[in-house]
C-alpha cells in the first residue's frame, strides 16, 4: 500500500530547514538596505557641507562685489592737477557729518580693513537678520545704534564663516589697526581699541557706551560682532574701536588704504 502526504503539508524537518536557510538571507538583505541608506545620507551631508561652507561663499562674495561695483558713488580723486599718484585725504577731527538711519536692508556704507590684506571692500546694510541682510548683503548695522561718525556705538554684525564671511579674519585685528568706513560722501577712520569673547546674552557690547548700558556716550565708537568659535554660535567675538578722523571723499583717499599707517 502506497502512503501519500496530505496536500499542503510539509514535513516538520523541511520547515525548520527553510527557516534556517532564509534567516541569514533576510538579515543580509536588511544590512544591504541600511548600508545603501547610510551611503545616501553621507552623500547628502557632504553635498550640504559643500554648499554651506563653499558655495555660499562663492555666491556671497559675488553678490557683495556686485553691490559695491554698482554703487552710484563718485570715486575719490586719483591725482592732483599736474601731479601723479593718489590724493591723500587730509584728516579732520572736527564735528563729522552723520547721515540719517536708512530703511531696512538699504545699503548705505562700505567697510575696508587694511589688516585683512586681499579682502574686498564690503557693503554695509541696515538690519542684522539673516534672510534679508547677513546672508545676502554681507555686513549688517544694528538698528537704533549710532550711524557712522556719530557719538555712540556704530555696531555691526557679519558672518565669520559662510555667505562671503566678511568677518572671517576678525581675530587678526590688533589695537591701533584702522577700520575704514565710507558713505557716499565721507570717510570715517576708526582705530581698534579692544577685543573680547562674550556670550550671546551679553548684548551690552552694542550699548551706546559698550558694557555700560544706560550711560550717556561721549565717544564715537565702532563695534564688530560675529560668531565664535569658528563654525559655532556658542559665543560672540567682539572688536571695539574709536573714531580717529574723518574726511570728505572729494578730498582724496585715507592714507590707511594706500599703505600708510
Amino acid at each position: 500500500m502506497t502512503t501519500t502526504s496530505s496536500p499542503g503539508l510539509v514535513p516538520r524537518h523541511s520547515r525548520s530547514s527553510r527557516r534556517a536557510a532564509g534567516g541569514p538571507g533576510i538579515v543580509y538583505h536588511a544590512v544591504g538596505i541600511l548600508g545603501e541608506l547610510l551611503i545616501t545620507l553621507g552623500v547628502l551631508v557632504l553635498a550640504f557641507l559643500v554648499w554651506q561652507l563653499w558655495w555660499t561663499d562663492v555666491e556671497g562674495n559675488r553678490a557683495q562685489a556686485e553691490v559695491v561695483e554698482n554703487l552710484p558713488w563718485a570715486p575719490p580723486p586719483t591725482a592732483a592737477a599736474g601731479e601723479t599718484g593718489p590724493v591723500i585725504a587730509e584728516p579732520r577731527r572736527d564735528e563729522p557729518p552723520v547721515m540719517a538711519e536708512p530703511d531696512h536692508a538699504v545699503m548705505f556704507a562700505t567697510l575696508q580693513v587694511p589688516r585683512w590684506e586681499g579682502e574686498p571692500e564690503r557693503p554695509v546694510s541696515q538690519g542684522v537678520d539673516r534672510p534679508t541682510v547677513l546672508d545676502v548683503l554681507g555686513i549688517g548695522h544694528y538698528p537704533e545704534t549710532a550711524m557712522p561718525g556719530a557719538v555712540g556705538n556704530f555696531a555691526l554684525a557679519g558672518h565669520r564663516t559662510t555667505y562671503g564671511k566678511p568677518f572671517n579674519r576678525i581675530a587678526e585685528l590688533q589695537d591701533g589697526d584702522p577700520i575704514v568706513v565710507r558713505t557716499a560722501d565721507t570717510w570715517y577712520v576708526y582705530r581698534v581699541t579692544s577685543s573680547a569673547v562674550v556670550t550671546p546674552q551679553d548684548v551690552d557690547v552694542i550699548a551706546p557706551t559698550p558694557g555700560q548700558p544706560g550711560v550717556e556716550p561721549t565717544e564715537r565708537i565702532i563695534t564688530l560682532t560675529t560668531c565664535h568659535p569658528m563654525f559655532s554660535a556658542r559665543e560672540r567675538y567682539i572688536v571695539h574701536g574709536v573714531l580717529d578722523y574723518w574726511a570728505p571723499v572729494t578730498d582724496g583717499t585715507p592714507a590707511e588704504l594706500l599703505g600708510g599707517a
